[in-house]
């Protein structure tokens, strides 16, 4: 019997993947990504100042997001410089439409949160993004989405007490 790990050597994974990735997009895009997040870093960093940085021995609400806006801004910065020379971003594509719709729906449970709650936004986003962003099956779909919801109740509001807007 032969040992299947002296069978030969295996494909290479980058040569496996290529096939399979979109085409790159090219310079422009990569700039603009990175620019786009710029921007976000900075409206962070500006939110973040509006909350209060607080001082170091008692930090603000906002000390935190305003240290991730920094990283954010810092790495955008880095690549912009050097954004020319990469070949990682991809050309739109109907995958890309599932990315945009993992942000809208993330979007909408910011706008419903103080509306209505927690529990109802957060279950129809996990059911969401496992149904049709995950394909998973409807029973998975249910099962898991309830029972995340759930654990996120017992952890934050139960046990941590975070005075989340909810209905229960």
């Amino acid at each position: 019997m032969s040992d299947p790990l002296e069978a030969g050597p295996l494909e290479s994974g980058p040569e496996v993947a290529d096939d399979t990735r979109p085409p790159h997009a090219g310079p422009l895009s990569q700039i603009s990504a990175a620019l786009v997040a710029l921007a976000v870093g900075v409206a962070g960093a500006i939110g973040s100042v509006a909350l209060g940085l607080g001082r170091m021995t008692q930090p603000g609400p906002g000390l935190w997001p305003f240290a991730i806006s920094v990283v954010i801004v810092v790495l955008s910065a880095v690549l912009v410089v050097t954004g020319r020379k990469l070949e990682d971003t991809e050309r739109f594509s109907k995958a890309s439409l599932l990315t945009a719709a993992g942000l809208v729906t993330l979007i909408l449970l910011a706008w419903l949160l103080p509306l209505i709650g927690f529990e109802i936004p957060s279950l129809l986003l996990v059911f969401v993004w496992l149904r049709w962003l995950g394909r998973e099956s409807w029973r998975t779909s249910i099962v898991v989405s309830v029972l995340t919801v759930a654990a996120f109740y017992l952890l934050f509001v139960v046990l941590l007490q975070v005075p989340l807007p909810r209905l229960i």
